[in-house]
């Protein structure tokens, strides 16, 4: 492209172009960039008073940054230039830049960063590098209140239940970091109580020895595996002396008061890790019936309440940051979408979907995580049970008539999902409507689910655990 039609693209051609420079910054690696000092300085506060404080840097035609690689720098010099990045923003890279902008008071790259991580955490929350980088940015970072990344992260990590995240991917000081600013506190988190312990337990033996760590994953059974009568085993702990000492840091930010009492004295105190013994004789008198095993709001990952593109009819459209569903034009059959969280545990959850665009019926409901084909109609499968805008459920094409009045454009349709019991309900613009009749065998892992076709448009939103 010629020159003179675009300001960035000119601008471009100045980063690190030693043709037009008058400055070399050395980085920490020693290698050398090069920039304008008039451009630097316009740009940021942070280079305007070290170019032109009077100082050393304003008469020499260097300037050293010892703390940050070339690499970083690079993409801070783009920015500045440029007022954008065209490289793409990694595992590696986010917190080292995020401190750079920082340091040099780019507010606007700071949320360009903030952005990016949202999004990563949106579009692959099962997979998505959020342990990792909570625990880069403890070991990296000042830890502040107002430090928006960390807050993020933290919210992020807090939402993931813990029994999710591979031992190694959270280090064990930002664990602590997490627990400690959700302890006792009034904010989201998806892990009950046990298996906060559980996984504080097994990632302090971790750090002692891999005999260690393999006697505690054996001795603390998962909720699930406990649910199912699984055989524990009484193998003895190596270096037990040392598994308590790591723990230890853990142990003043979990809540004993949460964990049932015959986990504690079956389970819990025969390790000899952790005192226990007090709490749960507290518990024991006061017969712990109003805890509720979860500390602050028991929450789902909420950036899993998204369409999941992976699991998705090809003529679908996923829109809005994953919470919109449409079908687009030549979608003249049913196809069917469900989020990417999969509700296998027990409990009650609810989730309203709103009917953005109406088509020939929509339809809400759930539908199993395997064995379902998204290029069809859920309510034609075993695995799909859907509410249509024509006031009928449908389930392995049997129809359950007249469960509701028909609805139309505007509708919000919640869903009640009893895990407990394995049936399913749902209220139609404020009226709560009986549980399915006929229904009460569900798979064990589900989702929540629409089927829609041209030009039907259906928002996902308010999804909770009760």
């Amino acid at each position: 492209m010629a020159r003179g039609y675009s300001l960035e693209q000119d601008f471009r051609l100045l980063v690190n172009n030693p043709k037009y420079s008058d400055i070399e910054i050395i980085c920490e690696d020693e290698k050398r960039l090069y920039g304008s000092r008039a451009i630097l300085a316009a740009r940021s506060e942070v280079f305007d008073g070290l170019l032109y404080n009077g100082m050393k840097e304003s008469y020499e035609n260097q300037i050293y940054f010892p703390t940050i690689n070339s690499t970083i720098m690079e993409i801070i010099l783009e920015y500045i230039y440029t007022g954008s990045i065209k490289g793409t923003l990694t595992e590696d890279n986010i917190i080292e830049l995020y401190n750079a902008a920082d340091y040099f008071q780019l507010l606007n790259l700071q949320d360009f960063i903030m952005k990016n991580v949202k999004n990563t955490l949106v579009e692959n929350y099962k997979e998505n590098y959020s342990p990792e980088l909570l625990s880069k940015v403890i070991d990296k970072m000042v830890l502040t209140d107002d430090n928006n990344l960390l807050n993020l992260l933290v919210e992020a990590v807090a939402t993931i239940p813990l029994n999710t995240i591979e031992f190694g991917r959270l280090s064990i000081s930002a664990l602590q970091y997490l627990l400690s600013c959700t302890h006792k506190k009034q904010k989201p988190f998806a892990t009950t109580e046990y298996e906060v312990f559980r996984y504080c337990a097994i990632l302090a033996a971790k750090q002692v020895s891999d005999d260690a760590y393999k006697t505690l994953i054996k001795r603390l059974p998962t909720l699930e595996q406990l649910e199912n009568s699984i055989e524990i085993e009484n193998e003895i702990i190596t270096n037990r002396q040392e598994v308590s000492k790591e723990l230890k840091p853990l142990v003043k930010f979990i809540d004993f008061g949460q964990i049932k009492v015959q986990i504690l004295t079956d389970i819990i105190e025969p390790l000899e890790i952790t005192p226990t013994v007090t709490v749960y004789r507290h518990q024991i008198k006061s017969n712990n019936s109003e805890i509720n095993y979860i500390r602050g709001i028991p929450s789902l990952y909420k950036f899993a309440y998204v369409w999941d593109k992976s699991s998705c009819g090809s003529k679908l459209i996923i829109e809005d940051n994953g919470k919109v569903i449409r079908a687009q034009y030549d979608c003249y059959f049913h196809q069917s979408v469900k989020v990417k969280m999969i509700l296998e545990n027990k409990g009650i959850f609810k989730w309203d979907v709103i009917i953005e665009k109406d088509c020939e019926y929509a339809w809400v409901g759930v539908c199993s995580s395997e064995n379902f084909n998204y290029e069809i109609f859920a309510g034609s499968q075993h695995t799909g049970l859907v509410l249509g805008s024509n006031g009928c459920c449908f389930n392995s094409g049997d129809w359950v008539n007249n469960y509701c009045p028909p609805f139309k454009e505007g509708a919000k349709i919640t869903v009640h999902l009893d895990m407990n019991k394995r049936t399913c309900a749902f209220t139609v613009n404020g009226i709560r409507y009986a549980e399915v009749s006929g229904w009460n065998n569900s798979p064990l892992k589900l989702s929540p689910a629409v089927s829609l076709c041209y030009p039907g448009r259906l928002r996902i939103q308010n999804c909770r655990k009760i």
